[in-house]
């Protein structure tokens, strides 16, 4: 497959893909795959999975035993979106797989019911192929659904996250450059103005009521929750946050862009902080970077 030069065209043919990939049997993944993805793909996904090299490995590590868990699976999107970043060609989507979890999964047992894993994936396309990926699961929320969470409960409210208020996220048209180009700006300001002013004290000094709504939505992952407004979001997660990474510092993306009303950016990783002050998701201070190991005692 070709992808069309139209960003538009493009978008489509991504989506159109992916969800075939979803749908395909075990034995179709590799042919279906290999219709857009390179041969050589790099891709990252979070951990059980993490790196890999190649779509047979990608099949093999990542595809294979997602499909073989899930027989029924199916991905529905709720935003999906391109741009440009540092010369790169990217999409980028949000959504969820759903499935009835009949067979095992990286050692979770079959629940015999309906399973819904939310992701965040973004692609780099050279040459009408995928030649880069960076996809992570929820697996705290996959975790909790299972009845497993080793966490403490969620101080926001977890479960399903609706898509856009205006349901528009699909951006499968060719959008406005010079919205996307303001999209991009009122979320950089938000992060480089507004969170890294933080002076370790006062959350206010972030200034997010300059860059959102009073009565914002805050869809965060499995262990954080939903939270609504502003006051809700620095007292369930920002607060937690900033407490227990009093040195974190955002921004470190592989790409970022902007797509008419919406904008996405992704890291690996994104921020860097050390765990030195209070205790995150019932963890205690660690006094580690972010990204070393915890050992989780579900008992």
């Amino acid at each position: 497959m070709m992808l069309s030069h139209s960003p538009g065209d493009t978008k489509r043919q991504i989506m159109t893909c992916l969800r075939q990939l979803a749908r395909a049997t075990p034995s179709e993944l590799k042919a279906v795959a290999s219709t857009f993805f390179a041969p050589d793909v790099a891709y990252i996904a979070g951990c059980p999975v993490n790196q890999m090299h190649g779509l047979d490995e990608v099949v093999e590590r990542h595809l294979a035993p997602m499909k073989s868990a899930m027989p029924d699976l199916e991905r529905r999107d709720d935003i999906l979106m391109s741009g440009h970043w540092n010369g790169g060609d990217w999409i980028s989507a949000t959504g969820y797989y759903y499935g009835t979890l009949t067979g095992e999964w990286f050692g979770l047992r079959p629940s015999q019911s309906w399973l819904y894993v939310r992701f965040g994936e973004f692609y780099r396309i050279e040459n009408g192929r995928i030649v880069d990926a960076y996809v992570i699961f929820d697996w705290i929320d996959v975790f909790r659904q299972l009845g497993i969470n080793p966490l403490r409960p969620a101080l926001g409210v977890e479960g399903l996250c609706p898509p856009p208020l205006a349901q528009d996220g699909l951006v499968l048209y060719d959008a406005d450059p010079a919205e996307s180009v303001q999209s991009l700006k009122l979320v950089e300001a938000m992060i480089f103005e507004g969170m890294w002013a933080f002076d370790g004290i006062n959350h206010e000094t972030m200034r997010f009521h300059d860059f959102w709504t009073p009565d914002m939505m805050w869809y965060g992952p499995g262990g954080i929750g939903t939270t609504r407004g502003i006051d809700n979001f620095y007292r369930y997660h920002e607060g937690p946050f900033n407490e227990a990474w009093p040195d974190f510092k955002g921004g470190n993306h592989v790409a970022r862009f902007g797509d008419g009303p919406f904008t996405c950016s992704t890291g690996w990783p994104s921020i860097r902080a050390t765990h030195t002050g209070g205790d995150f998701l019932g963890l205690a201070p660690s006094g580690k970077p972010m990204g070393s190991i915890y050992v989780l005692d579900p008992d």
